[in-house]
């Protein structure tokens, strides 16, 4: 392996054990991937809990196709089993257990989105395991062996079960096996790097001692950190409005990403792409731009990315706006399910809905450039719209923020 390792620390908040002196395989990961005689397993495993990943989860995946683009396997564990439990990181309360059915429809969904980010087509890059395949065959005598390996006290050191056990919410048992088999995930995958945020340093590090306890190499960890969401503030979640998915329209995407503040966008542009930081434009616009540019580009190809940068152009430029900026509308104050016609009232684009709905049935109204003429056209919820920009005739636009 000689090639450049530059890509190892881009982005990279932590690597442990790291002993930068050493010159020992197990201590130091940039000289175990000089001196490997063969390919690393570097693992990350996914609860498909939901549906849909977004930017902020994407960082992780970038770093586990430059170990791809290395020569090493990737290993995308899809926690099917675990899944049913739920991570118990950073929750104040138990996590809903979802169903068999509902996990395997989320893993689908998953893996589809991934496409643009690793690479599913090199023989021997990228093994998709589900960690049923051996969680599901533990018996009781192993599950007791493995609950022997930690203590209470550890159990409750770690993050989230402090603050419960403090406060006197309830912690369930199922709760602790948690980090047991996702550590175990790492005995039966025989990993040599295991991939996490920065929250879940403590679950590798579970998965580093079991290793020890069956007679393996412990794996390494690498951290990465939480992307800030849109508002430059929190991190990135849906449930805060603040994100960019990864299935979106490329001008939902191109609407978002230029807007992302002067104050976090290094960050973006180290962890979302692969440019040289050292020759991003001097202009705080002409960087917003390039990065919506490159990372729509990553999900929908080059075409499609210039479509998305013209249209917004377009959308600025028809709003005869001197700024690259359109009136935002916030969807915080609209009850949903909520039809076309109310929003475009709601939004300040007519004075009243009579006449939004006239306007509508006109053919007068466009979101994100495309016309929309159903009256009855509804809306279930804000994340459908935040982004995009909702334009009456060729001079009133608004774009939709949470």
């Amino acid at each position: 392996m000689s090639h450049s390792l530059d890509w190892l620390f881009r982005g990279t908040t932590e690597i442990f054990p790291d002993q930068p002196d050493s010159d020992q395989p197990t201590e130091n990961l940039r000289v175990r991937l000089e001196k490997s005689a063969r390919p690393l397993r570097v693992k990350f495993g996914i609860d498909p809990t939901g549906t849909d990943i977004h930017l902020g989860h994407s960082t992780i995946y970038r770093k586990l196709r430059q170990f791809q683009d290395a020569g090493h396997i990737a290993v995308l564990l899809i926690g099917d089993f675990t899944a049913r439990i739920g991570d118990p990181t950073g929750k104040s309360e138990v996590r809903k257990q979802l169903t068999e059915a509902d996990v395997a429809e989320n893993a689908a969904t998953y893996l589809k989105q991934l496409r643009p980010i690793l690479d599913f087509e090199t023989p021997g890059r990228l093994e998709v395991r589900y960690n049923s395949e051996w969680l599901s065959k533990l018996d009781l005598s192993k599950t007791l062996g493995l609950l022997a390996t930690m203590t209470v006290g550890q159990m409750l050191a770690k993050e989230g079960f402090a603050e419960r056990y403090k406060q006197g919410t309830a912690i369930y048992l199922h709760e602790f096996l948690y980090p047991l088999m996702q550590g175990y995930d790492s005995v039966a995958l025989e990993a040599d790097v295991e991939l996490g945020g920065t929250d879940q340093k403590f679950n590798l590090a579970v998965g580093r001692d079991l290793q020890r306890h069956f007679g393996q190499v412990p794996q390494f960890g690498l951290l990465m950190p939480i992307l800030p969401g849109l508002d430059g503030v929190q991190k990135m979640s849906k449930s805060l409005g603040n994100y960019v998915g990864l299935s979106e329209d490329p001008l939902s995407m191109y609407s978002k990403l230029e807007k992302v503040p002067d104050s976090v966008i290094h960050q973006y542009f180290e962890l979302l792409t692969d440019l040289p930081l050292d020759r991003l434009p001097e202009n705080p616009r002409d960087r917003q731009k390039l990065l919506a540019l490159e990372v729509v580009t990553q999900y929908h190809g080059k075409a499609r990315a210039i479509e998305a940068q013209n249209a917004a152009l377009n959308l600025v430029q028809g709003a005869g706006s001197q700024s690259d900026s359109v009136p935002e509308f916030s969807l915080s104050g609209v009850q949903f399910p909520a039809k076309l016609f109310y929003l475009v009232s709601a939004a300040g684009l007519c004075k009243s809905s009579s006449d939004a709905r006239r306007q509508v049935q006109g053919g007068a109204v466009k979101l994100d450039g495309e016309k929309m003429s159903n009256v009855d056209l509804l809306f279930e919820s804000p994340e459908a719209l935040s982004g995009k920009v909702l334009q009456l005739g060729k001079s009133k636009f608004v774009r939709f923020v949470p």
